[in-house]
């Protein structure tokens, strides 16, 4: 059994009137449908709680957040010292949208609201390079919901997956144990699609609703659960 801390950078709004579970929660259960093996502690980032130090036998997930990881929050600096230090204690690191994000900040990424605008709705990316998993396919699908991009990488980290839309939608560390994604695999597509009703106000009305329209289909989430469980396992 592999101890998770998951560090929880944001929460379902409060608009859609608690009847989703917190992010910490959607992560355990992709992680249980994939197969499970995860002891798991929520740790509030977002509000101040503190990661421990890197554990043996533990890994660190960092979730979603509708902030920004170049905003000036205080969370974020001492997040960005503990993903470096549980990926240089050779611990399993992954992290999702902002998560993906943040990481890729951390290792030296430029990170900015991305003038391709807001991805929502089921996105296709294009598997690019070697990737820690075995086999697959050479694409996957999946649901997104953002506006910032990561735009540059360093030499560290690789880009496994792209698009068009979205360039580096998938990194991995050269050296360590660290991999994230842009899109998000722990979304359900009801909850996708509750998320980007509430947000008609803020998105082009054309974009909301072929970002609906493809959440009525199905993607690649289960299997990118299982990607990732078998990464946190390693």
């Amino acid at each position: 059994m592999v101890k998770l801390y998951i560090a929880e950078t944001g929460a379902p709004p409060q608009e859609l009137g608690g009847t989703w579970p917190r992010y910490g929660v959607q992560f355990e259960t992709m992680l249980e449908e994939a197969g499970g093996g995860f002891e798991v502690v929520y740790v509030d980032v977002e509000n101040g709680d503190p990661l421990p130090e890197p554990e043996e036998g533990a890994a660190l997930l960092v979730t979603g957040s509708p902030k920004g990881s170049y905003e000036g929050h205080a969370f974020i600096p001492p997040l960005e010292s503990s993903v470096r230090d549980w990926a240089a204690a050779r611990r399993p690191v992954v992290g999702i949208c902002f998560g993906h994000q943040l990481i890729a900040q951390a290792f030296g990424a430029r990170v900015e609201k991305s003038a391709m605008g807001w991805g929502v709705g089921v996105h296709t990316h294009e598997i690019l390079g070697e990737t820690p998993w075995r086999g697959g396919p050479d694409r996957f699908a999946c649901a997104v919901s953002h506006q910032d991009q990561v735009v540059f990488l360093p030499d560290e980290l690789s880009r496994i997956a792209g698009s068009p839309f979205c360039p580096n939608a998938a990194l991995l560390h050269r050296e360590l144990p660290v991999l994230t994604f842009q899109a998000h695999p722990e979304f359900t597509h009801d909850y996708a699609a509750a998320l980007l009703t509430l947000r008609r106000d803020r998105i082009p009305a054309d974009r909301v609703e072929a970002g609906l329209r493809s959440l009525e289909n199905g993607s690649d989430r289960a299997l990118m659960g299982r990607w990732i469980r078998e990464f946190l396992l390693r």
